[in-house]
């Protein structure tokens, strides 16, 4: 050999050398570059889509699960229930609470967590129209039905002049008073989007139904066999509407039943519980269109009807239609079984647990408590005084309506 064999060129042997390089070749020998737009464009902003979304969607789901297993076994091993009147929304949040201010949140995370606030919530919030029956909702009779009216109007009136008068922002108290008056974290988390809510003051007011709903599944089943004896209709109305959140009614109607033999107020306290919740879609709008007439919005936004009456919220009361044809014939529809029917509305009855579960522990995780500096104890002092409001107005409206018609 004449040459010596360097590293070099060792080390070209197996780097193609001497064939031309891809871009030195003649247009007419190329062969046509695969397109993207042609042969995965579309998988390729799906699978990127997934990927700065599974982070965020991932870590809700698991906190969520995570808040439900605690859920159940508080209630059933440390408080002796057979099904556990504790819901594992409250907790989800709180673990989220825990998770963002503990160890902090990664930027990667966001992207996920966004979504899970929005679409998902409002999916979900469409799903719940099918909790509910106009049928069902009527059979309580007229008694409930003021009851129902009176607590509402006064938190979505009272609340918010009470937290005008303690110098809480607009905002926050609008959400202190539907998630008092109507149905707790759920009416909060749909009417943020409309009023363009922080996730501080979203927060915020899931933290003050969270508290004084547990309190008062706590304390009310003993207020109600105080105030009304052995009246389980007039009981079952009270916690029906003196207690925010669905699952904290549960609670309190099923301490109340079995203590004082009383099966007739679980079913009451649910039945009136779902009707609050049908003002949810009156509400939102209500709540909405004060809030931006009053100059609420910042950058004195223009009030629009997509603003005032989000489409979710229509989607919401057709669900809730649905529910009503479905259970109007003995077949859903001309095609399903009642068995069947039941079976795909414990589905989405589950479904819809699950992703308010999902979305509030995104809301916990998104949510420094350093933001809530600003806010202070104002808003704590609202939601207490609320929940004293509407406890006091149903009182009276049921002890009134017992006088009127006892004569």
């Amino acid at each position: 050999m004449n040459a010596a064999i360097t590293p070099e060129s060792a080390q070209s042997w197996s780097s193609m050398e001497g064939v031309p390089d891809w871009a030195d070749l003649p247009a007419s020998l190329r062969a046509p570059a695969p397109s993207r737009a042609a042969t995965g464009n579309a998988g390729h902003r799906a699978l990127d889509w997934l990927g700065q979304m599974a982070p965020g969607i991932v870590l809700a789901a698991a906190l969520a699960w995570l808040a439900e297993a605690a859920a159940r076994w508080v209630g059933t091993s440390l408080l002796g229930y057979a099904k556990s009147p504790i819901s594992g929304v409250p907790v989800a949040i709180i673990l989220g609470l825990l998770v963002c201010n503990t160890a902090g949140l990664p930027v990667s995370f966001k992207s996920g967590l966004r979504l899970c606030a929005t679409t998902l919530l409002r999916t979900a919030i469409v799903l719940l129209g099918l909790r509910l029956s106009l049928g069902v909702a009527a059979g309580i009779g007229w008694q409930a039905l003021p009851i129902v009216g009176v607590c509402v109007a006064g938190a979505l009136i009272f609340v918010p002049l009470i937290g005008r008068w303690a110098g809480v922002p607009a905002r926050l108290a609008a959400l202190i008073s539907v998630g008092t008056g109507i149905c707790g974290v759920t009416a909060i988390v749909a009417t943020a989007p409309a009023l363009k809510a922080e996730e501080d003051e979203v927060s915020y007011a899931v933290a003050c139904v969270a508290i004084f709903g547990m309190t008062a599944m706590l304390l009310h089943p003993w207020l109600a066999h105080l105030i009304f004896a052995a009246d389980a209709r007039a009981a079952g109305i009270f916690l029906g509407t003196a207690i925010h959140d669905t699952s904290q009614v549960a609670g309190a109607a099923l301490t109340f039943a079995g203590r004082y033999s009383a099966p007739d107020a679980l079913n009451v306290a649910t039945v009136t519980k779902l009707m609050r919740n049908l003002c949810l879609a009156g509400a939102i709008p209500f709540v909405a269109w004060f809030y931006l007439r009053n100059g609420g919005a910042a950058g004195a936004r223009k009030t629009s009807w997509s603003t005032v009456f989000p489409l979710f919220v229509l989607g919401f009361v057709a669900m809730t239609v649905v529910r009503t044809v479905g259970d109007s014939s003995a077949r859903a529809f001309g095609v399903l079984e009642p068995a069947q029917w039941r079976q795909l509305l414990g589905h989405a009855e589950e479904f819809t647990t699950i992703a308010i579960a999902v979305v509030m522990a995104s809301v916990g995780l998104q949510t420094d408590f350093s933001r809530f500096r600003r806010l202070g104890l104002r808003p704590l002092f609202v939601g207490f005084v609320a929940a004293l409001a509407v406890g006091a107005l149903s009182v009276a409206a049921l002890l009134l309506a017992r006088k009127i018609f006892s004569t």
